[in-house]
C-alpha cells in the first residue's frame, strides 16, 4: 500500500494514499469544532455560506468554475468538525486546490440574509416529516442544554438572533483555533501535488491539538417527551440510551450489538420479532450514533397509534432477551461479517477513503482507525455483548419520545 503520513509546515497532519490507475483525485480537509456555538444555527450558516461567494468570485462565478472543471466541492458541518471535500479529474487537481483555498481564505459571507431565509425554509419543510420531527425531539431531549442538542427546532427558535458578524467570528475562531487534518487519495504522485498544498493549506493558521472546550454530556435520569400532531396515520417512537463512543473499551461490542438488534435490516431481531412475527411495524430498527464525547444507542419504530403500548412492550422484551441470554455463535459471526462487508462497501472510492481517514484523524485517532475497528470487532465475544447490554440498557436512565396523532 502506497501511503505516507506526515505534517505540513503549519503542523497539519496529512495522509497521502496513492491509488494507481484511478481517474479522479479526492481530498478531504477537516477542522475541529472546539467550542459550542454561541447561538444554535451559527455553525450551520457557516457551512452554507462558505460556498456562496469569495473576494474574487461571486456565488454564480464560483459555481461556474466548479462546473467548468467538473469539480465536486462541498462544505459540511458535523457536530465535532467542519469538512471540506472535493473530487476532480487528475489533471484538474491544481485548480481544485486553488478554488478550495480561495473558499477557505476569502469567503465574504455576503449572502447571509439569503442563506438564512433558505435555511429556515428547508428546516421547516424537513420538520413536516413526522419521523424527522421525532428524531429532532429525541436529539434535544437526550442532549438537553448541550451543544449536541442544537437540533433543527433549536435552530429555528434562535436563528433570528444570529447576525452576519456572529457567523464571521465563529468561522474565524474555527479557522484559527482548530486541529486540522488532511487526506488526499488518488493516482497523481505526492511529489507533484505537495508543493501546491504547502503553498495553500500549509499557509493556513497552525493546527492546534489541545484546545477542546466542549463538556461531556451526561444523562442522569429518565426523560420522556411527546409530540401530538394532527392528520398523522401512524405513531413514531424512539427509545434510547447514552453509551460509550469511539475509542472506548466497549465500542466494538456496541457496534455488533446494534447490528444484531436492529441495524441489519431483514435479519435483525427487531425486524423479525416486531414486524415479521407481530406485524406491528412499518419500519423498525436500531442505530448507534457516535460523537467525540458521547455515543447514543436508539430503537425506532413507526406503527399504528393503537400499537404504541404493545410496541413499547416489544422493545422491552427484545432488550430483556439480549440482556439475559448470550447471542448465538451464528448471530455473532453474521454480525462481524456484516460490519466488515459494510466497511469495504463504504471505502470503495477515493473520496470515501479520504473522508474516513480525515474523520478519524480530526477526532484524535490514527488515520487507519477503521482497520483497527475491524480487528477489534473480530475479537468480541458473545459474553462481552451480553455484559454491554446489561451495563447500558438500564431502566433508570433512558430517553423515550413519541409523536402520535
Amino acid at each position: 500500500m502506497d501511503r505516507e503520513i506526515s505534517k505540513l509546515k503549519n503542523n497539519i497532519n496529512y495522509i497521502y494514499k496513492n491509488n494507481k490507475n484511478t481517474p479522479r483525485m479526492a481530498l478531504c480537509f477537516n477542522l475541529s469544532v472546539n467550542n459550542a456555538e454561541k447561538i444554535p444555527g451559527i455553525y450551520s450558516l457557516v457551512a452554507r455560506l462558505l460556498l456562496q461567494g469569495t473576494k474574487n468570485y461571486n456565488s454564480e462565478q464560483l459555481a461556474n468554475e466548479f462546473e467548468k472543471y467538473a469539480i465536486d466541492l462541498s462544505c459540511e458541518l458535523f457536530p465535532n468538525y467542519l469538512r471540506f471535500k472535493f473530487v476532480c479529474l487528475n489533471e484538474d487537481f491544481s485548480k481544485a486546490v486553488e478554488l478550495l483555498n480561495e473558499v477557505i481564505t476569502n469567503s465574504t459571507f455576503e449572502e447571509f440574509e439569503k442563506e438564512k431565509t433558505k435555511l429556515i425554509g428547508e428546516i421547516s419543510a424537513e420538520l413536516d416529516s413526522p419521523k424527522t420531527a421525532t428524531m429532532d425531539l429525541y436529539c434535544r431531549t437526550m442532549f438537553e442544554n448541550h451543544y449536541y442538542g442544537n437540533s433543527m427546532t433549536k435552530i429555528l427558535e434562535n436563528i433570528d438572533k444570529i447576525t452576519k458578524q456572529d457567523v464571521i467570528e465563529a468561522y474565524q475562531s474555527i479557522l484559527n483555533n482548530s486541529k486540522k487534518v488532511l487526506a488526499i487519495v488518488g493516482a497523481t504522485s505526492k511529489d507533484e501535488i505537495l508543493p501546491q498544498i504547502e503553498n495553500t493549506l500549509g499557509e493556513l493558521p497552525k493546527s492546534i491539538d489541545n484546545d477542546y472546550n466542549i463538556e461531556q454530556p451526561i444523562l442522569t435520569e429518565t426523560k420522556q417527551a411527546e409530540n401530538v400532531k394532527a392528520d398523522l396515520n401512524q405513531a413514531h417512537i424512539i427509545k434510547g440510551w447514552q453509551v460509550p463512543t469511539y475509542g472506548e473499551k466497549d465500542y466494538p461490542a456496541l457496534i455488533l450489538l446494534n447490528i444484531i438488534l436492529g441495524a441489519s435490516g431483514l435479519s435483525s431481531r427487531l425486524f423479525l420479532e416486531l414486524r415479521d412475527k407481530k406485524g406491528l411495524a412499518y419500519v423498525v430498527r436500531s442505530s448507534y450514533e457516535t460523537y467525540k464525547l458521547a455515543g447514543n444507542f436508539m430503537i425506532y419504530i413507526a406503527t399504528e397509534a393503537k400499537n404504541i403500548n404493545v410496541s413499547l412492550q416489544g422493545f422491552n422484551e427484545e432488550i430483556n432477551k439480549i440482556k439475559t441470554y448470550p447471542v448465538s455463535e451464528k448471530e455473532l459471526a453474521d454480525a462481524k461479517n456484516n460490519l466488515i462487508g459494510k466497511c469495504a462497501f463504504l471505502e470503495e472510492t477515493n473520496l470515501q477513503q479520504a473522508c474516513s481517514y480525515a474523520k478519524y484523524g480530526v477526532i484524535g485517532f490514527d488515520f487507519d482507525y477503521t482497520d483497527k475497528i475491524k480487528e477489534m470487532v473480530k475479537e468480541v465475544t458473545a459474553e462481552q455483548i451480553l455484559e454491554c447490554a446489561k451495563k447500558y440498557f438500564v431502566d433508570d436512565k433512558y430517553v423515550l419520545v413519541i409523536t402520535k396523532p
